[in-house]
């Protein structure tokens, strides 16, 4: 069994991967800026949980050398803690950006610096990134948070380059809609408020978008199952999708010209301008 370190466990994807880990027989180090914010992982003792902000290297590197001290080593790192936003790309300020590709990209360069030195000192291991559908398709008002995934993507791809000769495998989760407190703590460029020219539209996609699967909410435990075979499966792939959504978008982008599948995904959407 392995000893994994999550991050962004407060909730959502990472608090059900922390869950299901442990459940699993491994033993988990479930981090996030606020301990003790999750009650389901405060009814897991054997869950260790750390305070850890992606957004700076200070914490990063503390609760990574106390995970090490208290459990000799770290097998699985699942680079899960995110943030989205949504807005007209021309109408996000810098500090909009930053604070996107903060968490979302340097986030993940932070922890990829903490864990590599130490997985290559002991053998090997594997970080598991969670990225998104918008990770490989750029979707209206949603480029800023698709455009930090596509970076997802990119680092992923590079490291699985540069690491898997040295034991180290690397994944990308790619999850299409799933109900978790992403969504409910996402944040609207503050120029996209109701009285900017580009709100109803807005509005209007985001309705065609959740129509896209229609039989409901999808189960985040597919998600939190795609990690869990990323982090243990030898030798494993390195792009995971999960969900009929996900599935249906990269399938029709794959086989079409960018033209043929704009065209077919507003049919879907029955979004026409």
């Amino acid at each position: 069994m392995s000893n994994v370190l999550i991050t962004g466990c407060s909730t959502g994807f990472g608090e059900l991967a922390a869950l299901t880990f442990a459940d699993r027989g491994h033993t988990v180090v479930a981090t996030m800026r606020t301990p003790g914010k999750s009650a389901a992982l405060n009814d897991r003792p054997e869950i260790i949980q750390l305070a850890l902000d992606v957004t700076s290297t200070d914490s990063v590197n503390a609760a990574f050398a106390q995970a090490v001290d208290r459990l000799g080593r770290i097998d699985v790192v699942v680079n899960n803690a995110g943030v989205e936003s949504f807005g007209a790309v021309h109408l996000f300020s810098d500090d909009e950006v930053a604070w996107q590709f903060d968490t979302n990209v340097t986030g993940v360069v932070r922890v990829a610096r903490a864990a590599v030195p130490h997985m290559l000192a002991n053998g090997g291991g594997a970080i598991v990134n969670v990225g998104s559908v918008a990770g490989r398709v750029g979707t209206p008002y949603g480029g800023m948070y698709a455009a930090t995934k596509h970076a997802v993507e990119a680092l992923t791809e590079a490291m699985h380059f540069e690491l898997s000769h040295r034991g180290i495998r690397v994944a990308v989760i790619e999850p299409g809609q799933f109900p978790t407190q992403l969504g409910a703590n996402s944040a609207t460029a503050a120029a996209m408020g109701p009285d900017s020219e580009e709100y109803e539209r807005f509005q209007r996609y985001r309705a065609a978008q959740k129509s896209l699967v229609s039989s409901g909410p999808a189960d985040p435990q597919l998600v939190v199952d795609a990690i869990y075979r990323a982090g243990t499966e030898r030798p494993g792939v390195l792009r995971h999708p999960v969900g009929a959504d996900a599935d249906l978008v990269l399938g029709a982008k794959g086989g079409l010209t960018f033209e043929e599948f704009d065209t077919a995904m507003r049919g879907v959407l029955n979004w026409h301008e």
